[in-house]
């Protein structure tokens, strides 16, 4: 294909009056079912005044750009849904339905300010302290920390446990992970707390075996080591699936996950909630 011919790409225009986390992952689950198409995405956050949504709706209108905005403002709502009609371009309000539906529900006027999401408010804090409680108990560092942890994750080397502690610990969940190696001291704390809080993180051989030459690559080293044999990944699995046995806990088999599906499964296995949603003042009390 020559450069004249290929094709534009398709763009998506994410507009906000906050940080547009929203609306970027409704973009981004979009182009995740077409992965052979090339796409594109331009931010346009914090907009507050009239002339910085013009000024992002026209330069969205020169690429003729899909436009997904979570703007709370209604006269911002109001202007972005003209301009885009007038313009005959595709737009969706990802915010305005359901806060309108709570609003004829409950006969409550929503706050209509922008970022409320993201408020300093003691949910914000919690989340700050279970990140911290991560990093100080990542990877076995103080056992002590598993009798105060909301999950325990255990697996061998490589199986995700650091960014899934992190990930789960943004959705305020405190997580201490344990590497799983033969032969290795088990601490006795973890035969101490409830084996319903422990999730078994497992791979497959083969993938496993993959993920560990990539690793020694690129460190600079030989990718073919004792790190990496296929035989003693094997040995390590059998170890920590055995232990998973004896400890009776969850076990998931990461192999074909990505972090957020397995962090998921997690929160469904142990019928945990996403504690990451807005909590409003008087629900704090």
């Amino acid at each position: 294909m020559t450069e004249k011919n290929k094709k534009e790409p398709l763009y998506f225009f994410i507009i906000s009056d906050s940080a547009g986390e929203t609306a970027s992952k409704l973009a981004q689950a979009t182009m995740a079912q077409y992965p052979t198409v090339e796409f594109e995405i331009f931010r346009r956050t914090f907009i507050t005044t009239k002339e910085a949504l013009i000024k992002a709706l026209t330069d969205a209108k020169k690429c003729d750009a899909i436009i997904l905005h979570t703007l709370i403002n209604e006269e911002l709502v109001a202007l972005a849904d003209h301009f885009c009609e007038a313009s005959e371009l595709f737009h969706f309000d990802v915010l305005t339905p359901p806060v309108l539906e709570v609003q004829r529900r409950t006969g409550v006027i929503p706050s209509r300010e922008p970022g409320a999401l993201h408020h300093l408010n003691k949910n914000y804090f919690k989340r700050i302290k279970a990140m911290e409680f991560a990093v100080k108990y990542d990877d076995g560092k103080d056992p002590r920390g598993f009798l105060e942890a909301d999950i325990v994750l255990l697996g061998v080397s490589r199986t995700s446990k650091t960014p899934l502690s992190l990930f789960l610990a943004n959705k305020n969940l405190k997580v201490a992970n344990l590497p799983i190696v033969p032969q290795a001291h088990i601490p006795k704390q973890l035969w101490e707390i409830d084996p319903k809080k422990i999730v078994g993180l497992t791979n497959d051989p083969e993938i496993l075996n993959g993920i560990r030459k990539e690793r020694m690559i690129a460190y600079g080293l030989n990718p073919d080591t004792a790190y990496s044999d296929l035989d003693k990944i094997k040995t390590e699995l059998t170890f920590a699936n055995e232990l998973y046995e004896k400890l009776g806990c969850i076990i998931i088999n990461v192999a074909s996950l990505s972090i957020e599906e397995t962090a998921s499964m997690i929160l469904n296995a142990l019928n945990l909630e996403d504690h990451s949603y807005y909590i409003t003042e008087d629900n704090e009390a």
